[in-house]
Formats: structure tokens, sequence, C-alpha cells
């Protein structure tokens, strides 16, 4: 963790540090999910002159520390950009969907998308419900849906989590987690695994039974998730972008549910340009290449395509 201070403001960066094979040099990234920076006051009201300072000390550390570049994705809704603004590389990745709780639940519901409303009054008035989960059999049954949801789609081995993994997300003590799903005739169809922060409920993962999948349950789900999460005091329902963060039609999906786009960004920060240039060079990697990967020296997609 980078901390940063002046007085009594602080910002604070988590950070891996990654050793590049072969050579004296390292980089960094983060975490899957969006972990860039934080501060103890709003980023809006943090000086000019504090954010300068905070950029030289973090590069005087980059440099001491032999690092080539510097990854990080940022959270829309924090607008952690505003903070990053004074590094190069600042990117944008596209857009994110969420849902604004602190409107009334009628204009929330106006904002679907009408085949989106009409799906879930369907299912409301066959009986459908949602329930929470969090015993050692519901974790099962989700992981269950969720590897058979996988399955279906061909997803990579990436994407195979276990049962232990659902499990830590759930009972985790360093925010909320929680795992709900709708049931049809006491027969759990659907499920999605979300986590809460303050004020933000974030969609991690959602999965159907495949032979449910004509009634669209997960529309039905994030409705009523959402109810929960407004009894909860929580301000936002966050879903995140499409696949890549590509207009796709998970994306289309994910709009179905609101007109409330975010600017997605990630710091690509390349700290020494030299070394970065030549591990390009001895990976036979054109600095000019359009893949959407950094940092480009470690996209075996690339290397494996110039061998």
């Amino acid at each position: 963790m980078f901390v940063y201070h002046q007085t009594d403001d602080f910002v604070l960066l988590p950070l891996i540090k990654r050793r590049i094979e072969g050579t004296a040099w390292f980089d960094i990234t983060s975490v899957y999910g969006y972990t860039g920076p934080i501060s103890n006051k709003s980023i809006n009201q943090l000086k000019d002159e504090f954010l300068e300072s905070f950029k030289s000390e973090f590069e005087r550390y980059l440099h001491s520390q032999r690092v080539v570049s510097v990854f990080a994705r940022l959270h829309p809704l924090i607008e952690q950009e505003k903070l990053m603004c004074k590094f190069e590389g600042l990117t944008s990745n596209g857009n994110t969907v969420a849902i604004d709780l602190r409107l009334p639940i009628e204009t929330q519901r106006l904002n679907y998308r009408r085949s989106f409303r009409s799906d879930i009054r369907k299912l409301r008035d066959k009986g459908y419900s949602v329930k929470e989960g969090s015993t050692c059999d519901d974790i099962a049954t989700f992981a269950s849906i969720y590897t058979e949801n996988m399955k279906r789609i061909n997803a990579s081995a990436h994407y195979m989590f276990t049962t232990e993994y659902f499990s830590e997300l759930i009972h985790s003590k360093e925010f909320k987690g929680r795992l709900f799903f709708v049931y049809a005739d006491d027969e759990p169809i659907c499920g999605t695994l979300v986590t809460c922060t303050n004020n933000i409920l974030e969609v991690h993962l959602v999965a159907t039974r495949t032979e449910n999948l004509c009634e669209s349950p997960a529309k039905f789900l994030i409705d009523e998730v959402s109810l929960w999460a407004r009894n909860m005091g929580i301000e936002f329902f966050h879903f995140g972008g499409g696949f890549g963060f590509k207009e796709d039609t998970l994306y289309d999906w994910k709009r179905g549910f609101s007109d409330l786009c975010l600017n997605y960004y990630s710091l690509r920060y390349i700290v020494n340009k030299d070394a970065y240039y030549s591990l390009l060079n001895r990976k036979g990697i054109e600095p000019d290449e359009t893949i959407d990967f950094f940092p480009l020296y470690r996209c075996h997609s690339l290397a494996l395509k110039r061998a």
C-alpha cells in the first residue's frame, strides 16, 4: 500500500509489485476489480498542489523500486480519474452501468426497458420469489448453477471459481458479501453474488439454470435485490460494463435496467520508457500494437503470434 499524506489529508493506493522475469525490473498492477486510490476527502476537495505532490512522491517511489509500468483500474462511481489526472496514461475504457437508488422506485422502474418490466411482472405474477442464502448448502447450490452457466458459454478456466472462493466472499469481514436466489416452486433457478461497501452495491456474478433461461429470472432478481439495497440505505447498484468493457450483448442487457452510464478509466502509466520499449523489443512486439492490453510486454498472445 502506497501512502501519501500531508498533515491530516492522505491518499492510499493498493499495489501488487511483480518481478519482470529475466530482468532486474518490476511492474505494478492491481487485483481484479476497481482498486484505484482512495482518500480521506472527496476527491473534488483535494487541491491541485496536493495532487502534484502526490504524483511527485509516487514517481520517486516507483523509480526507487525499479518499476517500469503501473496498471490500475479506477472506480467509475468514486471518480478516481480526477485523482490520477496528473499522470500520463489515463485511459478511457468505455462505460459501466448503474442504478441510482436515490431515485423513487417508480422512477427506477420506468427507466427499465419495456420488455424488462414485462418479464419482471410476469415472474412476480407467477409467484416467483427472491430469498437470501448464506449456508454451506446455499453456497454449493450457487456454485452448481454458476459452473453450469460457465460451461454453457464455454468460459475459460479463469472463470471456473470454486465453492471455497464463493464462501470466502460471502463471509469476508472486509466488506459485505451477499447471495440471493430466485425461487420457482421452492427450487432455486437463478442466483447472484453481490458485494457491498459503504453506499455501493456491486454485482459480482449472476448465473441462471439453462432450463430456465427463457423466463429471464435474472431480471426479476435484479429488481428484487434493488429493493433490499434500498432498505439497507445503499445509494448505487453498480453492474459494471460489457465483457472486456466493450459495448457488447452483456452491456446491452445491463443497459436495460438504467440510463445511468459511467465513464470507466484505467491508469496505464509507463514509468521508464527506455526499459518499457526495450522489453517490447525483446518480445518482438511493435510499440504501436493496437491490442487493448497493458503492459504490452506481458501479452502472451502477442508473443506467441511473433514466435
